[in-house]
Formats: structure tokens, C-alpha cells, sequence
């Protein structure tokens, strides 16, 4: 697939994809999306890819949110469906992604666009970046997760005022709520995501992809995280990874994990 709103770019084990409509802050649209859902599934496949960084185009944006454009004029159902067609492409998929998701969150990270950072593993965010759900300001709610995702990550109260006054915060206040990681200088931003996604990198693939579904099945309606964690946790004696991460120990030498 060619992809006319992407950038892929590959160094070592990490791929970086970078949404690239920065005429339009690259907000998401249907065709964007498709892409990115197009792309996941590539690097899933790909066995030389163990760690996926998400970011935007130029300085000004990591994604200013979905296209209005695309669906001004939807009804019920097509809104529905939307939103529904989204989750399943990208927001969901990213979120379940076995190899861990890096958002690098550049400038403006609003409505679907914060609603993708938070779909990622983890955030770091640059300093002059701007986060908010602003859907309430267009006489919708947040359509991709925002409602379920953000809670989670910084608590009930502070993510009913971010979406009932659909105002932006800073940088420093979404580090000090937990909505991100970590804070850095702009200019650091992708290098900071490039060394910590190299120390992820050097890890057990398979280990990694345990650790994910166990995380998730805590925050899944109907699942059992612990369940899931002792049924991950054997599974992983069963494999390559485990042999060579114990044989590398006991033989005091660098471990290489092949992954399966």
C-alpha cells in the first residue's frame, strides 16, 4: 500500500510512523486512518520491527484532531459508525498492538489526536506541547476512546473537567496529572523516543507481547488481569526467548533474542 499520508522510517529494530498532513496539522481522516491501520499491520508482521514510534509531521502538530470536514453533515448512524470503524482500525488496534507503541507527542495532541496518544503504550511529549478533548466545544463527546482512556490515566475528576470545559493544558501539567511520561525540549523529542525505544528494543520480543495482553486485560470490561498475567507468564517458559534469556544469564553473556 502506498501511503500518501505516512512517513515510515526504520532504524535497527524501531520503526518510526509519522502521520504527515502538516497543511491540515494532520488531522485524521478516513483515508489516514486506513493507512495507519494498513501500516500497524505491516509492522506487526514484520519480525526485524520490535518497537513502533507514533508522531506528527513539523513542529506545529502531533495531530490537531479528526477531519470536521468528513463528517459534518453525518447522522446517528453514521456517526456510529464512525466512531466504531475508528476504534477498530487504529484506536483499538494500536492499544493491542504487541510491540510496544512510543507516542512522541509534538505541539497540539487534540480530540482524536490526544485520543491516539493515549491509545499508545506510553507518552513523551515535547514542551511546547498542547493536549485537550475539545469534542464538547463541537456539540459531540470524544468518540475514539477519550471517555474510557483518560480516566484511566489521570483519574475521574481531572478527566471530566479536561472534557466537560474541552480546554487544553500544557506539557507540564499532563506530566504532573500522568498523562504522559516524561517532558523534554523539542529538539529532544524524537531522540529521547529513539533511546528509550532502543532500551525496549534489546528485550525478549516475546516477553514484551506477554506483558502488553497482561496490562490490557486489567483495563478490559469482563477481563481478569491476574488470570491473564499467570496464563501469560507460563506461556512464556515455552519459548526461545525464555531459554535464551535464562542460558544467557547463567552463561554471563550478552542475551539475543530471535522472537517468534
Amino acid at each position: 500500500m502506498t501511503y500518501t499520508n505516512l512517513l515510515i522510517d526504520n532504524k535497527d529494530h524501531i520503526r518510526v510512523i509519522t502521520i504527515n498532513r502538516p497543511d491540515q496539522l494532520n488531522a485524521l481522516n478516513r483515508e489516514t486512518i486506513a493507512q495507519m491501520d494498513d501500516a500497524l499491520n505491516a509492522a506487526d508482521k514484520d519480525a526485524s520491527v520490535r518497537v513502533l514510534i507514533i508522531t506528527g509531521s513539523g513542529a506545529k502538530a502531533f495531530v490537531a484532531g479528526a477531519d470536521i470536514k468528513e463528517f459534518a453533515d453525518f447522522s446517528t448512524a453514521d456517526g456510529k459508525a464512525l466512531s466504531a470503524d475508528g476504534h477498530a482500525k487504529l484506536f483499538t488496534h494500536v492499544e493491542r498492538m504487541t510491540k510496544p507503541v512510543i507516542a512522541a507527542v509534538n505541539g497540539f495532541a487534540l480530540g482524536g489526536g490526544l485520543e491516539l496518544a493515549m491509545s499508545c503504550h506510553f507518552r513523551i511529549a515535547s514542551e511546547t506541547a498542547r493536549m485537550g478533548l475539545p469534542e464538547v466545544t463541537l456539540g459531540v463527546i470524544p468518540g475514539y476512546g477519550g471517555t474510557q482512556r483518560l480516566p484511566q490515566l489521570v483519574g475521574k475528576g481531572k478527566a471530566m473537567e479536561m472534557i466537560f470545559t474541552g480546554g487544553m493544558i500544557n506539557s507540564a501539567d499532563a506530566l504532573q496529572w500522568g498523562l504522559v511520561n516524561q517532558v523534554v525540549p523539542a529538539e529532544q523529542l524524537l531522540s529521547t523516543c529513539m533511546e528509550l525505544a532502543g532500551k525496549i528494543a534489546r528485550n525478549s520480543p516475546t516477553a514484551l507481547g506477554a506483558a502488553i495482553r497482561a496490562v490490557n486485560a486489567g483495563y478490559e470490561h469482563g477481563g481478569n488481569g491476574m488470570e491473564r498475567e499467570i496464563e501469560e507468564f507460563g506461556k512464556c517458559f515455552g519459548t526461545p526467548d525464555f531459554v535464551e534469556g535464562t542460558t544467557a544469564f547463567m552463561e554471563k553473556r550478552k542475551v539475543e533474542f530471535k522472537g517468534e
